[in-house]
């Protein structure tokens, strides 16, 4: 049986029991202005041509060194954002009973996230940052300000909720997902107050799922990645742990812990996958490009193509997509591959249509995936 048919075969039967899934999403929050970026403007608002490539963009930047230049940013909408949000409301979407915890606003909750706060009874600790997401054919460069996010640990978090409603809260989750360690300072430093006083005493699950992104950590030293990489390991030992990583990110990691440069074809990946998985002794890893996605667990490593296509609607927020449509049918009890396969959908389905969707919004795309 193909992955589509085993997918479509796995929604048919579990789909459903999306609606009994409890999942905690944390801790970060930024408002995404999707901006293009202005080449030859012709008049009012919308009346101009953008800089299509990231090549055009730095080019211009290039030339202006050593005189200036002046580069227009035109907003076309704004968004909620940060891995966090967008990955607890594509859960949300999906069905699964979704709460978070995280950078909404400090006296109040920002406007882009009053419905978000609203339907995941979120818990804010401090402001969002601020992402402006420059959009190119080729890419995209996410320009942030994010100084209010040094203030999330552990101790803010219990500023907002009682020590015992936490460990509660906790307790009652299937799944709980803790992404964008590049951009809180603090976040290793939370991991382990987790670790320490809450995870152990939590009462017995019959699967608890730990999900964890770090989030593009190039601007991170190796050092500090590798002791995140090794406190992850650690919840292993209370559930069941997958780290997720785009290419970028799993190439990073596989040379952190020791390893020369591989290629990223299909053999590729899963080597990284599997090398990764098995050094830090987690029950998976995922490995997902822009064209396809691999994952290894303790018994099995596999790939699929996704449904790449060369002109999205919308990028930024695809990977996070992708780890929510992973996670859910990991929550589902999927086997590897299936879990791919809804993973891929979800993004796919996102960067055409700029929504996120639900089981049968995946079910009709995979009816509908041409190879």
């Amino acid at each position: 049986m193909d992955h589509k048919a085993l997918t479509l075969e796995h929604l048919s039967k579990h789909g459903a029991e999306v609606s009994q899934k409890n999942a905690l999403v944390g801790f970060d929050g930024f408002v995404d202005k999707i901006t293009s970026v202005v080449d030859k403007r012709f008049g009012q608002g919308e009346q101009f041509e953008r800089m299509e490539t990231i090549d055009v963009f730095g080019n211009r930047i290039l030339s202006a060194a050593g005189k200036s230049t002046n580069i227009e940013l035109y907003v076309n909408y704004e968004k909620l954002g940060g891995n966090g949000p967008i990955m607890a409301n594509a859960l949300l979407n999906a069905g699964v009973n979704t709460q978070y915890i995280g950078a909404l606003g400090e006296k109040s909750i920002h406007p882009v996230f009053e419905k978000f706060a609203a339907d995941t009874k979120a818990i804010s600790v401090v402001d969002p940052g601020i992402t402006h997401a420059l959009e190119f054919a080729d890419g995209k460069i996410m320009l942030g300000t994010m100084a209010s996010l040094d203030a999330i640990n552990y101790d803010s978090i219990l500023n907002r909720v009682k020590e015992g409603e936490f460990f509660d809260l906790l307790s009652r989750q299937d799944l709980i997902s803790i992404v964008n360690w590049t951009m809180i300072p603090n976040m290793t430093e939370l991991l382990g107050d987790l670790l320490d006083n809450v995870i152990p005493n939590l009462p017995p699950r019959d699967m608890k799922h730990y999900f964890f992104d770090l989030a593009d950590p190039a601007k991170r030293p190796a050092g500090e990645i590798e002791t995140v990489l090794r406190t992850i390991s650690r919840f292993q030992n209370y559930g069941h742990v997958t780290l997720g990583l785009n290419l970028a990110e799993a190439k990073q990691v596989y040379g952190i812990l020791g390893q020369s440069e591989i290629e990223p074809d299909t053999g590729g990946l899963k080597s990284m996958a599997s090398f990764i998985r098995s050094e830090l002794a987690l029950g998976c890893v995922v490995v997902h490009p822009k064209e396809s996605a691999a994952c290894a667990t303790k018994d099995d490593t596999c790939w699929i193509p996704g449904p790449y296509t060369e002109k999205p609607k919308i990028t930024t927020g695809a990977g996070d997509h992708f780890n929510a449509g992973f996670s859910t049918a990991q929550l589902l009890g999927f086997p590897p591959l299936a879990c791919l396969t809804v993973g891929v959908c979800f993004s796919g389905h996102y960067v055409r249509t700029g929504e996120s969707p639900s089981l049968h919004h995946v079910q009709s795309f995979i009816k509908n995936w041409n190879d």
